[in-house]
């Protein structure tokens, strides 16, 4: 675990040493426009701009991202920021000292700092439901504190492991086109990850450089979690092998997955096969289309119909065959709903 020195370093001092390393031109340009519009259409309004929230654990990737965006605030925007920790509770009195370091930093730079707890953590919790934890935190605060948007401190190594990740769950183009630079959230929130363009490495040196500290999570050398094996046992086999580039190859074909998975649902808005009645779906308008728009178009059906639906992965492939045929079926969606076509329409009965 990487220990915090005795005296702390001068963060203001150390937040523009690093911005003179890493630039406003090296972060994502899709975030930092996104992020700028936004400022400025607030500005517009003629109010005061809204807060916007930045997630904080204490490692390197979050520490470089508030240092990079607190250095960078004046003539941008102001530092009205307010940094969001979340506690998970899982290693006992190292997680204690991880918020603490948090609200020293926020403390020395002059920003608001909120932490939440999990209250009643599981024993051998998993990286899928200690972020979900994490995330309903910030939704709660930013909802309470009427905050539109959440930075994230996403870096280029995450692309890769996610990619692969998801990968080996079968993901199609939305799942592995993440993480996305800007992403809208179904609530009206807006996260948004600006060092998507920089590598861990980059990171750890351009910190260690400016003379900062910060804290090391000692799950992260864990083989428990996939994403650890993949970090450390797949990524370097894969870039010896291949004798590329592969977190930089992964970004690529994440920015071009996310371009592909654009402009279907750009196509599929046009064909509106929903329409005004969500809850109906027009099978006419997909004849002849590819099977890509088939399976989007039944996918915003089965949100905006039956949201809670316990359909397999198995079933929605019966399912979409079934669409697909256009005959008068009756589909259950289990015990509380049926998937209804007929008439080229599909529509939802309730059990």
């Amino acid at each position: 675990m990487t220990r915090r020195k005795a005296i702390n370093p001068d963060w203001p001092a150390v937040a523009a040493s690093l911005a003179s390393r890493v630039s406003r031109g090296d972060l994502h340009p899709e975030a930092m426009r996104r992020a700028l519009a936004e400022h400025r259409r607030e500005s517009r309004r003629g109010g005061r701009p809204s807060r916007w929230a930045l997630a904080f654990s204490g490692g390197a990737d979050s520490l470089a991202l508030l240092l990079l965006l607190w250095a960078e605030a004046p003539g941008r925007w102001d530092r009205d920021f307010v940094v969001l920790h979340f506690n998970h509770r899982l290693r006992g009195r190292a997680a204690d000292d991880d918020e603490e370091f948090c609200r020293e930093v926020c403390a020395a730079l002059g920003v608001a700092f909120v932490t939440g707890r999990w209250e009643n953590p599981p024993r051998a919790a998993g990286e899928a439901a200690a972020r979900a934890a994490r995330h309903a935190f910030f939704a709660r605060e930013m909802k309470r504190r009427r905050l539109r948007l959440l930075w994230l401190a996403h870096q280029q190594d995450d692309i890769a492991e996610t990619m692969l990740m998801r990968l080996t769950r079968g993901s199609g183009t939305a799942g592995l086109a993440a993480p996305r630079p800007v992403q809208p959230q179904n609530d009206g929130r807006l996260h948004l990850r600006p060092m998507l363009t920089l590598t861990k490495k980059r990171i750890v040196a351009a910190l260690r450089s400016a003379g900062a500290t910060w804290r090391e999570d000692e799950s992260n050398l864990s083989d428990r979690f996939l994403r650890n094996r993949i970090r450390r046992s797949i990524l370097p086999v894969l870039a010896k092998a291949s004798g590329r580039d592969v977190l930089a190859a992964c970004a690529l074909s994440r920015e071009r997955l996310q371009e592909d998975d654009e402009a279907l649902e750009a196509w599929l808005d046009e064909l509106a096969p929903l329409g005004q009645r969500a809850a109906v779906l027009d099978l006419g308008c997909l004849a002849g289309k590819p099977r890509a728009l088939w399976r989007r178009a039944l996918h915003r059906w089965l949100l905006a119909a039956q949201p809670e639906t316990d359909l397999s992965r198995a079933g929605f492939e019966q399912l979409l065959a079934a669409v697909e045929q256009g005959r008068d079926t009756r589909f259950s969606l289990g015990r509380s709903a049926f998937a209804i076509v007929r008439a080229r329409k599909l529509s939802l009965k309730r059990a």
